[in-house]
């Protein structure tokens, strides 16, 4: 029984992670950077969802083209994250620079509550989905199961080249070389001329897409209805906590353990499936309180 549906387990779960860390690694670098846990992070997917969502079924009228649809919906995600990114880095975030850590929270927190509000405003209260991407992009057989292209093949390779890209940008390229400078040590690479109010700005608006980009391409697959920003948000959390703070690298492997554990809980164990990434993640703490990835830090009295 177990080895029959353990394909079909892995596939989803990969799937699942995949979206899963794209979420978390948005969340990762402005943590990493900016030293924030932003809450409002969670409406970068939902707004990323509900776009997209609506585009596509807007789109769908006027082509019959798959890659045309699945463009929109990096199209959509790069211009929520931008336009939600920059904005709320300006007015919110630059100006709380200074504050406590938990005060940071609180902010990111009410920013949240008021972008949910702004959601239901605009979507309402019914289910968005954009199932016309899966279907036009076809299915694989693979043995006695069929798969669908778009979650075997498409997600699972976006959010790869995701990471590899966001890797590049941080070790090959100027900016991107500054930004692992300020989360070193933020006075000094200040000291050495480095613009952190860019690096701030910049960091936000690629978290801002890279959350968007989970939204965005979670809604061929699922509904959003309302409460996946906060259910997204907890399970980023989640798989954070799991792998280590600042840990970009270990999202990717803390993401995977937890999507592929929970979706086979989904077929051996379905009253399981909800606690299971929370189970993980407390199983671990509680012999890596630092995470799986991140090193011990020396005690400072």
């Amino acid at each position: 029984m177990f080895l029959d549906i353990l394909p079909l387990a892995v596939v989803d779960g990969v799937a699942y992670a995949s979206l899963l860390f794209l979420v978390s690694m948005g969340l990762t670098l402005i943590f990493g950077v900016m030293g924030i846990l932003n809450v409002a992070h969670g409406s970068f997917y939902a707004f990323g969802g509900y776009a997209a969502a609506s585009a596509v079924s807007w789109a769908a009228n006027w082509t019959d083209s798959s890659c045309a649809l699945l463009a929109l919906l990096f199209v959509v995600a790069l211009i929520v994250g931008i336009a939600m990114g920059g904005l709320l880095e300006m007015l919110f975030i630059r100006r709380s620079h200074a504050y406590d850590p938990s005060l940071k929270l609180l902010i990111t927190f009410g920013v949240f509550l008021m972008l949910e509000d702004v959601r239901g405003l605009i979507w309402g209260a019914q289910p968005y989905s954009a199932s016309e991407v899966v279907n036009r992009l076809g299915n694989m057989q693979l043995g006695d199961i069929t798969y669908t292209n778009y979650q075997l093949i498409v997600v699972p390779s976006i959010a790869l080249l995701a990471y590899l890209g966001l890797e590049y940008f941080l070790r090959r390229t100027d900016l991107g070389m500054q930004t692992v400078a300020i989360t070193h040590h933020r006075e000094v690479a200040i000291s050495q001329g480095i613009n952190a109010s860019r690096i701030g700005l910049v960091t936000f608006i690629i978290g801002a897409v890279l959350g968007g980009a989970g939204g965005a391409l979670s809604v061929p697959t699922t509904s959003m209805v309302p409460g996946s920003s906060a259910d997204m948000i907890v399970l980023s959390f989640a798989v954070i906590a799991t792998a280590g703070m600042e840990q970009i690298t270990g999202a990717l492997i803390a993401a995977l353990l937890i999507g592929i554990v929970r979706s086979i809980a989904v077929y051996m164990a379905p009253d399981l499936e909800v606690a299971t990434p929370y189970i993980i993640m407390v199983l671990i703490l509680i012999v890596r309180p630092q995470g799986l990835f991140a090193a011990v830090q020396a005690r400072t009295i």
